[in-house]
């Protein structure tokens, strides 16, 4: 259906340019055949070409997805393709409901149906992750914040799902937004832009320099000698040197230094708790009063 609709647009367009060249060339001076066979050749030519092309591109449009590109009266939209990433883990909900996102947000056929497969697995952990990926779609799409927009393009040509989001972006002119690495350097390296929520996380986290006091939980040994581990409310992780005599407690710590990952940022510290068993010249120096 989709090759016949495409082929019949291509040959009205071919049609179309066909009508333009017959009129703008002197058809009475390029042959001695008749101007009335010359413009039937013309039409015939353009016409299969442009028949030919509009089926075989038929295939990667739908009636959605022309919906979808011409949508709001033709207007160019603002376009953002949602993954199946993006979707399980939730905060995308509680970005469109902030406002800070605009424009309309596309969920592809192909990602739904990726969600339901998760939903229907015989893994707990699996069923529960896909069902509350659609229960956010559900959640955006009862918002007044943004417009969700179903797609229908599939690209069956396309089997691998990520080359199918950066196919449909590229159609849209849209971003993608997702949590998942590799698919944010394939699509930047084939030219798509995309939203990384994890990077956002990121770049919101409050800035922390060495030598400021935080309170942290120590949770657990870490790997090196009387080291204690511990995070931070939005899951930053802190390594503080002797405190592994302290895991279970809350204790404030000096930061003294900072380091970024593509994971995010880890924190390192010393603790501030004085143990009178601790040496007086071992024990942390406070800078100030």
């Amino acid at each position: 259906m989709n090759s016949l609709l495409g082929g019949l647009a291509g040959l009205l367009v071919g049609g179309a340019a066909a009508a333009v060249v017959a009129a703008l060339l002197p058809l009475d001076l390029l042959a001695p055949a008749p101007p009335l066979a010359i413009k039937g050749f013309i039409f015939l030519i353009f016409g299969y070409t442009g028949m030919a092309l509009g089926a075989a591109r038929g295939e990667r449009f739908t009636l959605g997805s022309l919906r979808a590109a011409w949508a709001e009266g033709g207007q160019r939209q603002n376009y953002k393709i949602l993954d199946t990433s993006v979707i399980i883990d939730g905060r995308i909900a509680d970005v469109c409901e902030t406002g800070f996102l605009d424009g309309s947000l596309v969920v592809p056929q192909f990602v739904l149906r990726e969600l339901q497969y998760i939903a229907d697995s015989q893994d707990a952990l699996k069923r529960n992750r896909g069902r509350k990926g659609l229960d956010i779609l559900q959640r955006i799409k009862k918002g007044p914040e943004v417009k969700v927009i179903i797609s229908e393009a599939d690209f069956p040509e396309i089997k691998d799902v990520d080359m199918k989001l950066i196919e449909l972006a590229k159609q849209l002119a849209g971003k993608i937004i997702t949590n998942d690495f590799n698919l944010n350097k394939v699509a930047e390296l084939r030219g798509v832009q995309v939203l990384n929520i994890n990077s956002l996380a990121n770049s919101l986290k409050p800035v922390v320099l060495p030598g400021e006091s935080m309170k942290v939980f120590i949770l657990k040994e870490g790997k090196e000698a009387n080291q204690g581990v511990g995070y931070l409310d939005d899951g930053t992780m802190v390594v503080v040197d002797n405190a592994k005599r302290h895991i279970g407690r809350n204790i404030d710590i000096t930061v003294t230094s900072v380091l970024q990952t593509t994971a995010g940022k880890m924190f390192f510290g010393r603790s501030e708790v004085v143990d009178e068993a601790t040496p007086i010249d071992q024990r942390p120096r406070r800078t100030g009063a």
